[in-house]
């Protein structure tokens, strides 16, 4: 089976991660792994994203 990334690329789009984030996961399940890729964000992404860890 073949594997498939989803990387998402943030800056300060905790608005848009806390909306679409938890729907992707679940969806993905096991056939994509889920990577959030920050550029320095000061809007608490960072804390927000620690939750999925």
């Amino acid at each position: 089976m073949k594997r498939v990334a989803i990387v998402i690329l943030n800056w300060n789009g905790k608005h848009f991660l806390e909306k679409f984030l938890p729907e992707v996961i679940r969806f993905s399940n096991d056939l994509a792994r889920v990577v959030v890729a920050d550029n320095a964000s000061t809007d608490d992404s960072i804390s927000f994203l620690e939750k999925f860890s």
